[in-house]
Protein backbone atom coordinates (compact mmCIF):
# COMPACT_ATOMS: atom_id res chain seq x y z
CA UNK A 1 0.00 0.00 0.00
CA UNK A 2 1.65 3.36 -1.06
CA UNK A 3 0.96 6.21 0.98
CA UNK A 4 1.68 10.08 0.26
CA UNK A 5 3.80 12.01 3.03
CA UNK A 6 3.45 15.66 1.96
CA UNK A 7 5.75 18.46 4.09
CA UNK A 8 5.12 21.94 4.59
CA UNK A 9 6.58 22.85 1.22
CA UNK A 10 3.92 20.60 -0.81
CA UNK A 11 0.92 22.00 1.78
CA UNK A 12 2.15 25.42 0.73
CA UNK A 13 2.35 24.69 -3.16
CA UNK A 14 -0.72 22.61 -3.11
CA UNK A 15 -3.09 24.67 -1.12
CA UNK A 16 -3.58 28.00 -2.58
CA UNK A 17 -5.64 31.06 -0.48
CA UNK A 18 -8.66 31.11 -2.83
CA UNK A 19 -8.49 27.71 -3.64
CA UNK A 20 -8.31 26.96 0.15
CA UNK A 21 -11.15 29.20 0.94
CA UNK A 22 -13.61 27.30 -1.99
CA UNK A 23 -12.97 24.22 -0.29
CA UNK A 24 -13.70 25.40 3.31
CA UNK A 25 -17.09 26.39 2.00
CA UNK A 26 -17.78 23.27 0.16
CA UNK A 27 -16.90 21.41 3.12
CA UNK A 28 -18.90 23.73 5.70
CA UNK A 29 -21.63 23.16 3.04
CA UNK A 30 -21.37 19.07 3.44
CA UNK A 31 -21.23 19.63 7.22
CA UNK A 32 -24.83 21.57 7.21
CA UNK A 33 -26.23 19.51 4.55
CA UNK A 34 -25.76 16.33 6.87
CA UNK A 35 -23.29 14.96 3.94
CA UNK A 36 -20.01 15.12 6.95
CA UNK A 37 -19.98 13.32 10.02
CA UNK A 38 -18.41 15.67 12.61
CA UNK A 39 -18.26 13.92 16.64
CA UNK A 40 -16.15 16.66 18.58
CA UNK A 41 -12.85 16.55 18.96
CA UNK A 42 -11.33 15.09 22.13
CA UNK A 43 -8.34 17.01 24.08
CA UNK A 44 -5.97 15.50 26.67
CA UNK A 45 -4.86 18.70 29.26
CA UNK A 46 -0.99 18.00 30.50
CA UNK A 47 -1.58 18.56 34.19
CA UNK A 48 -2.27 22.03 35.23
CA UNK A 49 -0.89 23.79 31.76
CA UNK A 50 -2.25 25.01 28.81
CA UNK A 51 -0.72 22.48 26.67
CA UNK A 52 -2.46 19.29 24.93
CA UNK A 53 -3.21 16.56 22.69
CA UNK A 54 -5.74 16.30 20.73
CA UNK A 55 -7.71 14.14 18.35
CA UNK A 56 -10.34 14.88 15.49
CA UNK A 57 -11.62 12.53 12.97
CA UNK A 58 -14.25 12.67 10.48
CA UNK A 59 -15.53 12.03 7.43
CA UNK A 60 -16.38 13.61 4.47
CA UNK A 61 -19.09 12.98 1.95
CA UNK A 62 -20.54 10.24 1.64
CA UNK A 63 -20.26 6.20 0.18
CA UNK A 64 -16.89 4.63 -1.25
CA UNK A 65 -16.16 8.69 -2.73
CA UNK A 66 -16.21 9.62 1.04
CA UNK A 67 -12.40 10.47 2.55
CA UNK A 68 -12.00 9.34 6.36
CA UNK A 69 -10.16 11.12 8.04
CA UNK A 70 -8.26 12.48 11.00
CA UNK A 71 -6.10 15.52 12.66
CA UNK A 72 -3.74 14.59 15.50
CA UNK A 73 -1.67 17.36 17.42
CA UNK A 74 -0.53 18.97 20.14
CA UNK A 75 -1.25 22.59 21.21
CA UNK A 76 0.86 24.59 23.30
CA UNK A 77 0.40 27.89 23.22
CA UNK A 78 3.16 29.27 24.53
CA UNK A 79 5.22 28.00 21.50
CA UNK A 80 4.62 31.50 19.62
CA UNK A 81 7.79 33.10 21.48
CA UNK A 82 9.82 30.02 20.59
CA UNK A 83 11.24 28.19 17.03
CA UNK A 84 7.96 25.97 16.81
CA UNK A 85 4.32 26.06 15.62
CA UNK A 86 2.03 26.46 18.63
CA UNK A 87 0.09 23.11 16.59
CA UNK A 88 1.91 20.49 15.78
CA UNK A 89 0.81 16.86 14.40
CA UNK A 90 -0.28 15.60 11.11
CA UNK A 91 -3.10 14.94 9.14
CA UNK A 92 -4.46 11.34 7.91
CA UNK A 93 -6.57 10.60 4.98
CA UNK A 94 -8.13 7.48 4.43
CA UNK A 95 -9.99 6.49 1.43
CA UNK A 96 -13.58 4.58 1.99
CA UNK A 97 -13.30 1.91 -0.50
CA UNK A 98 -10.76 -0.04 1.37
CA UNK A 99 -9.69 1.55 4.10
CA UNK A 100 -5.94 2.93 2.75
CA UNK A 101 -4.26 5.06 4.30
CA UNK A 102 -3.56 7.67 1.51
CA UNK A 103 -1.99 10.67 2.56
CA UNK A 104 -0.16 11.73 5.86
CA UNK A 105 0.30 15.64 5.60
CA UNK A 106 2.04 18.30 8.34
CA UNK A 107 -1.02 19.86 10.34
CA UNK A 108 0.97 23.04 10.83
CA UNK A 109 0.59 24.14 7.96
CA UNK A 110 -2.83 23.04 7.12
CA UNK A 111 -3.94 24.25 10.34
CA UNK A 112 -2.80 27.78 9.54
CA UNK A 113 -4.12 27.77 6.07
CA UNK A 114 -7.31 26.27 6.32
CA UNK A 115 -7.94 28.56 9.52
CA UNK A 116 -7.03 31.53 7.45
CA UNK A 117 -9.17 30.47 4.33
CA UNK A 118 -12.26 29.86 6.58
CA UNK A 119 -12.08 33.38 8.08
CA UNK A 120 -11.81 34.71 4.79
CA UNK A 121 -14.78 32.65 3.85
CA UNK A 122 -16.72 34.42 6.78
CA UNK A 123 -15.44 37.76 6.21
CA UNK A 124 -16.51 36.95 2.26
CA UNK A 125 -20.34 36.02 3.75
CA UNK A 126 -20.39 38.76 6.82
CA UNK A 127 -18.54 41.75 6.20
CA UNK A 128 -19.53 44.49 4.40
CA UNK A 129 -19.11 44.64 0.32
CA UNK A 130 -16.76 47.58 0.60
CA UNK A 131 -14.80 46.68 3.64
CA UNK A 132 -11.01 47.95 3.37
CA UNK A 133 -9.49 48.85 6.88
CA UNK A 134 -8.24 45.98 8.22
CA UNK A 135 -7.36 45.27 11.99
CA UNK A 136 -4.56 41.94 12.91
CA UNK A 137 -4.45 41.47 16.83
CA UNK A 138 -1.31 39.10 16.77
CA UNK A 139 1.68 38.72 15.04
CA UNK A 140 2.10 34.71 14.64
CA UNK A 141 2.07 31.88 12.44
CA UNK A 142 -1.50 32.78 11.99
CA UNK A 143 -0.76 36.64 10.77
CA UNK A 144 0.06 36.53 7.06
CA UNK A 145 -2.20 33.99 6.08
CA UNK A 146 -5.16 35.93 7.30
CA UNK A 147 -3.91 38.82 5.58
CA UNK A 148 -3.47 37.05 2.52
CA UNK A 149 -7.44 35.86 2.98
CA UNK A 150 -9.31 38.84 3.83
CA UNK A 151 -7.61 40.23 1.07
CA UNK A 152 -8.91 37.64 -1.14
CA UNK A 153 -12.39 38.33 -0.31
CA UNK A 154 -12.04 42.09 0.49
CA UNK A 155 -10.73 45.00 -1.33
CA UNK A 156 -8.02 46.26 1.82
CA UNK A 157 -6.04 48.92 1.17
CA UNK A 158 -4.91 49.40 4.67
CA UNK A 159 -3.48 46.99 7.05
CA UNK A 160 -2.48 48.04 10.81
CA UNK A 161 -1.19 45.39 13.67
CA UNK A 162 -0.93 45.30 17.65
CA UNK A 163 0.80 42.35 19.10
CA UNK A 164 2.32 42.04 22.51
CA UNK A 165 5.34 42.01 20.88
CA UNK A 166 5.89 45.64 20.90
CA UNK A 167 6.74 48.47 17.97
CA UNK A 168 10.04 48.26 18.24
CA UNK A 169 12.42 48.32 15.19
CA UNK A 170 13.05 44.25 15.03
CA UNK A 171 10.27 43.13 16.62
CA UNK A 172 7.99 40.33 15.69
CA UNK A 173 5.48 42.65 14.65
CA UNK A 174 7.69 44.75 12.59
CA UNK A 175 9.03 41.75 10.82
CA UNK A 176 5.14 41.33 9.98
CA UNK A 177 4.36 44.47 8.96
CA UNK A 178 7.49 44.35 6.42
CA UNK A 179 6.68 41.11 4.91
CA UNK A 180 2.62 42.39 4.61
CA UNK A 181 3.83 45.32 2.46
CA UNK A 182 5.92 43.72 0.45
CA UNK A 183 3.42 40.80 -0.65
CA UNK A 184 0.34 42.92 -0.50
CA UNK A 185 1.24 46.76 -1.59
CA UNK A 186 -0.94 48.46 0.97
CA UNK A 187 -0.23 50.43 3.83
CA UNK A 188 0.82 49.02 6.84
CA UNK A 189 1.45 50.13 10.45
CA UNK A 190 1.84 48.95 13.60
CA UNK A 191 0.08 50.31 16.66
CA UNK A 192 0.86 50.13 20.24
CA UNK A 193 -2.33 49.83 21.43
CA UNK A 194 -5.32 47.55 20.39
CA UNK A 195 -8.00 50.76 20.61
CA UNK A 196 -5.70 52.20 17.83
CA UNK A 197 -5.68 49.25 15.54
CA UNK A 198 -9.27 48.78 15.75
CA UNK A 199 -10.89 52.07 15.79
CA UNK A 200 -12.13 52.46 12.35
CA UNK A 201 -11.16 49.41 10.67
CA UNK A 202 -13.81 47.21 8.82
CA UNK A 203 -12.51 43.63 9.69
CA UNK A 204 -10.74 42.76 12.82
CA UNK A 205 -9.17 39.04 13.21
CA UNK A 206 -7.89 38.06 16.96
CA UNK A 207 -5.32 35.72 16.72
CA UNK A 208 -3.54 36.22 19.97
CA UNK A 209 -2.80 33.26 22.63
CA UNK A 210 -4.68 35.56 25.07
CA UNK A 211 -6.85 33.83 28.08
CA UNK A 212 -8.22 37.38 28.83
CA UNK A 213 -10.13 39.67 27.00
CA UNK A 214 -7.86 41.76 24.65
CA UNK A 215 -10.65 43.20 22.39
CA UNK A 216 -13.68 45.53 23.68
CA UNK A 217 -16.68 45.96 22.14
CA UNK A 218 -16.71 49.53 22.55
CA UNK A 219 -13.80 50.13 20.56
CA UNK A 220 -15.71 48.82 17.19
CA UNK A 221 -17.29 50.61 14.74
CA UNK A 222 -20.78 50.05 13.87
CA UNK A 223 -20.38 47.91 10.16
CA UNK A 224 -17.41 46.02 11.81
CA UNK A 225 -16.96 42.07 11.31
CA UNK A 226 -14.39 39.82 13.40
CA UNK A 227 -12.67 37.04 13.54
CA UNK A 228 -12.53 35.72 17.14
CA UNK A 229 -9.61 32.78 15.99
CA UNK A 230 -7.50 32.42 18.92
CA UNK A 231 -9.06 31.22 22.07
CA UNK A 232 -10.20 27.40 21.93
CA UNK A 233 -11.25 26.43 25.70
CA UNK A 234 -13.77 27.74 27.62
CA UNK A 235 -11.78 29.60 30.21
CA UNK A 236 -10.32 31.98 27.94
CA UNK A 237 -11.47 34.55 25.48
CA UNK A 238 -10.31 37.51 23.68
CA UNK A 239 -12.83 39.08 22.76
CA UNK A 240 -14.81 41.13 25.94
CA UNK A 241 -18.82 40.93 26.70
CA UNK A 242 -19.54 43.89 25.29
CA UNK A 243 -18.12 43.18 22.30
CA UNK A 244 -20.05 39.44 21.87
CA UNK A 245 -23.70 41.03 23.19
CA UNK A 246 -23.98 43.81 20.65
CA UNK A 247 -22.90 41.44 17.89
CA UNK A 248 -24.68 39.20 15.31
CA UNK A 249 -22.49 35.99 16.21
CA UNK A 250 -21.92 33.04 14.40
CA UNK A 251 -19.48 30.04 14.62
CA UNK A 252 -18.04 27.32 12.63
CA UNK A 253 -19.86 24.85 14.49
CA UNK A 254 -22.66 25.28 17.32
CA UNK A 255 -22.20 22.21 19.17
CA UNK A 256 -18.10 23.34 19.58
CA UNK A 257 -18.88 26.53 20.20
CA UNK A 258 -21.01 25.55 23.02
CA UNK A 259 -18.74 22.91 24.36
CA UNK A 260 -15.55 25.15 24.08
CA UNK A 261 -15.67 28.63 23.46
CA UNK A 262 -15.16 30.88 26.32
CA UNK A 263 -15.76 34.22 24.03
CA UNK A 264 -19.42 32.97 23.94
CA UNK A 265 -19.64 30.59 27.17
CA UNK A 266 -18.90 33.22 29.94
CA UNK A 267 -20.83 36.15 28.57
CA UNK A 268 -23.94 33.22 28.87
CA UNK A 269 -22.49 32.55 32.36
CA UNK A 270 -22.50 36.52 33.08
CA UNK A 271 -26.55 36.39 31.98
CA UNK A 272 -25.36 39.20 29.03
CA UNK A 273 -26.69 36.69 26.56
CA UNK A 274 -28.76 34.17 25.65
CA UNK A 275 -28.31 30.98 24.12
CA UNK A 276 -30.39 31.91 21.37
CA UNK A 277 -27.29 34.86 20.60
CA UNK A 278 -25.84 31.82 18.50
CA UNK A 279 -27.20 32.78 15.56
CA UNK A 280 -26.23 30.39 13.05
CA UNK A 281 -23.06 28.63 11.52
CA UNK A 282 -21.30 29.04 8.38
CA UNK A 283 -22.55 26.44 6.79
CA UNK A 284 -26.29 26.98 7.36
CA UNK A 285 -25.30 30.45 5.99
CA UNK A 286 -24.19 28.80 2.40
CA UNK A 287 -27.00 27.14 2.49
CA UNK A 288 -29.53 30.03 3.18
CA UNK A 289 -30.77 28.26 6.55
CA UNK A 290 -29.75 31.36 8.16
CA UNK A 291 -28.96 34.49 7.31
CA UNK A 292 -26.28 37.03 7.60
CA UNK A 293 -25.39 40.76 8.02
CA UNK A 294 -28.84 42.45 7.97
CA UNK A 295 -27.90 46.15 7.78
CA UNK A 296 -24.56 47.92 7.00
CA UNK A 297 -24.24 49.23 10.61
CA UNK A 298 -24.60 45.95 11.84
CA UNK A 299 -21.34 44.23 13.93
CA UNK A 300 -20.66 40.97 12.94
CA UNK A 301 -18.79 38.16 14.57
CA UNK A 302 -17.28 34.92 13.28
CA UNK A 303 -16.23 32.15 16.45
CA UNK A 304 -13.61 29.77 14.80
CA UNK A 305 -12.62 27.02 16.67
CA UNK A 306 -11.18 24.79 13.93
CA UNK A 307 -13.06 21.48 12.47
CA UNK A 308 -11.33 17.92 11.42
CA UNK A 309 -13.94 18.41 8.12
CA UNK A 310 -11.77 21.68 7.32
CA UNK A 311 -8.67 19.82 7.36
CA UNK A 312 -9.45 16.59 6.18
CA UNK A 313 -11.06 18.47 2.82
CA UNK A 314 -8.14 20.13 2.54
CA UNK A 315 -5.89 17.63 2.22
CA UNK A 316 -8.55 15.47 0.26
CA UNK A 317 -7.68 18.70 -2.41
CA UNK A 318 -3.83 18.69 -1.42
CA UNK A 319 -3.75 14.78 -2.42
CA UNK A 320 -5.26 15.13 -5.59
CA UNK A 321 -2.77 17.72 -6.44
CA UNK A 322 0.14 15.93 -5.80
CA UNK A 323 -1.32 13.17 -7.44
CA UNK A 324 -1.68 15.18 -10.71
CA UNK A 325 2.04 17.12 -9.99
CA UNK A 326 4.17 13.76 -8.76
CA UNK A 327 4.79 16.08 -5.59
CA UNK A 328 4.97 14.50 -2.11
CA UNK A 329 7.15 11.28 -1.00
CA UNK A 330 5.86 8.05 -1.49
CA UNK A 331 6.21 5.29 0.92
CA UNK A 332 5.21 1.65 1.82
CA UNK A 333 3.78 1.26 5.01
CA UNK A 334 2.38 -2.34 4.20
CA UNK A 335 -1.74 -2.83 5.18
CA UNK A 336 -1.76 -5.36 2.17
CA UNK A 337 -3.21 -8.84 2.84
CA UNK A 338 -0.35 -11.62 2.61
CA UNK A 339 -0.54 -11.68 -1.40
CA UNK A 340 2.95 -11.68 -1.34
CA UNK A 341 3.94 -14.31 0.82
CA UNK A 342 1.59 -15.92 -0.73
CA UNK A 343 2.57 -15.39 -4.09
CA UNK A 344 6.28 -16.14 -2.77
CA UNK A 345 5.90 -19.56 -2.38
CA UNK A 346 3.43 -20.92 0.55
Amino acid sequence: MTTLLLTDADVHALLPMPACIDVMADALHQLATGAAVLPLRTVLRLGETPNAFAAMPTIVGTGTSASIGAKVITIFPGNDATPFDSHIGVVLLFDAEFGRLLAIADASSITAIRTAAVSGLATRLLANDDAHVLAVLGAGVLAMPHVEAICAVRPITELRIWSRSGTEEGSRAQQFAARAAAAFGIAVTVRDTVEYAVRDADVVCTITASRTPVLEGRWLRPGAHVNAVGASVRTARELDTEAVRISRFFADRGDSVRAESGDFLIPLAEGAIGEDHLRGELGALLTGQVTGRGTREEITVFKSLGLAVEDVAALRHIHSGALATGRGTRVELGGLRLAQETSAGT
